[in-house]
């Protein structure tokens, strides 16, 4: 069954051409212009992806806020930012509201449709019994990989499908470093440090908001990130 994916972009000529691209690959699309249209749209059936530009008719930040409203609605809907705005205020702004992926539009479109299509890979490797090791356990933590959840003592996490990939990683193996090509290959996105960073401190944000004394996800300098056994 096509996946469908909603654009929200006020610039006419370049929801077209994302829209074309996409329907190429076989995607059913969307284009909204604004975001109250979108938002009153996915109240009725949330789509099975969301590229989101920032700025959005008068309203500079309308990106940002449609993405948290979304986030609230949903915690495992991919979102990706796709913006002419490309300052690391943004970005980790992006990623802190909860986006997957942090775009900017000189993206090829062959490029675009690849970090797409590698979200919805993770989704359907999800969705699929695994042989070895569908549970995580060390202490407190638990992860199940076929039901996508994260839970520290007994207390679920709400994740991104990002953050989700991310913290099997690092927790697979204790006092094993994960570097950030790692991580990336793991969680099949293409981001530089400082995005790997934001993506590090909202998980940590999230454990915690459930127990204030976590330190479990530890920062080796100049290598990675392990989990502390």
């Amino acid at each position: 069954m096509a996946k469908n994916i909603a654009i929200v972009e006020d610039e006419v000529a370049i929801s077209d051409n994302y829209k074309e691209m996409l329907e190429r690959q076989g995607y059913k699309v969307k284009i909204f212009d604004n975001r109250n249209d979108a938002w009153n749209s996915f109240q009725s059936a949330l789509p099975d992806l969301v590229l989101l530009d920032i700025g959005l008719r008068d309203e500079i930040e309308g990106g940002f806020d449609l993405c948290r409203d979304l986030r609230s609605k949903s915690k495992s809907l991919p979102i990706i930012f796709l913006t002419a705005r490309d300052s690391d205020f943004d970005t980790i702004s992006g990623l802190r509201l909860g986006a997957d992926d942090y775009l900017t539009k000189d993206i090829s479109l062959p490029h675009l449709a690849a970090r797409i299509s590698a979200i919805f890979r993770r989704q359907e490797a999800l969705s699929k019994p695994e042989e070895l090791e569908t549970l995580i356990k060390h202490d407190e933590l638990l992860i199940d990989k076929n039901r996508m959840t994260v839970k520290w003592k007994d207390k679920p996490l709400d994740l991104t499908i990002t953050e989700f990939w991310i913290i099997s990683t690092i927790a697979r193996h204790p006092g094993h470093v994960k570097n950030r090509d790692q991580l990336m290959e793991d969680a099949n996105i293409y981001v530089d440090e400082n995005t790997i960073t934001s993506h590090i401190k909202r998980i940590r944000k999230k454990f915690i908001a459930i127990d204030q004394y976590f330190d479990h996800i530890e920062t080796v300098y100049g290598m990675g990130y392990r989990w502390k056994g």
